[in-house]
């Protein structure tokens, strides 16, 4: 059975941050070292978390994002609503008014 973890998934998702936002610059093990961790174990976060898109434990710019778009989504929702009942009433009108030329 695997003991539990020390790091919260926080200080790892931030930990996985930090060494990509190094863009190659640093080594796992510079990174590490600053964090006070086993490169071996900074390693593993970051191809875990390669391997496997993070579900739960979203940042706060992702959930910021999700909430942008969903917003958005909401709005184009509702404009395309209004754009139905707009043609809608445009094809009724087209109709009445060729049956009026007849």
């Amino acid at each position: 059975m695997a003991r539990p973890s020390q790091y919260s998934a926080e200080f790892r998702s931030d930990a996985i941050a930090l060494w990509r936002a190094s863009a190659g610059r640093r080594t796992f093990r510079d990174v590490a070292a600053d964090l006070n961790v086993n490169p071996e174990t900074l390693r593993t976060w970051v191809r875990d978390a390669h391997d496997r898109p993070a579900v739960s434990g979203t940042s706060q710019d992702t959930e910021a994002e999700l909430a942008r778009l969903r917003a958005e989504n909401a709005r184009l929702a509702k404009a395309e609503k209004e754009w139905q009942l707009e043609r809608e009433i445009l094809r009724r009108a087209a109709a009445y008014f060729a049956r009026e030329m007849k």
